[in-house]
């Protein structure tokens, strides 16, 4: 009876480990997607202004309210993940 409940508990604590790897890569992909997204937005919002520069305003405030909705997800993203990793070991 106590080998078996060594063994669940040995599941128990791999399990965490995993949902706890999940939850670190989860963070990690939120905050790479990010990055990658307002990167896109700055060169593209560059060669937009390049090609019209009349219009530079209207583009510069476009790049500002996507970055930072990009931004307020990934923060929602990242409070998720660490709410996750946070009830593993509550």
């Amino acid at each position: 009876m106590l080998d078996i409940l060594a063994q669940a508990q040995q599941v128990l604590i791999e399990s965490k480990g995993l949902a706890l790897a999940g939850a670190a890569i989860g963070a990690g992909l939120a905050t790479l997607g990010s990055g990658m997204g307002i990167g896109r937005i700055g060169g593209q919002a560059c060669e937009a202004i390049a090609r019209q520069p009349e219009a530079g305003g209207k583009i510069a405030t476009n790049m500002i309210i996507s970055a930072a909705l990009i931004e307020g997800f990934t923060f929602f993203a990242l409070v998720i993940c660490m709410q996750a990793a946070g009830k593993l070991f509550a």
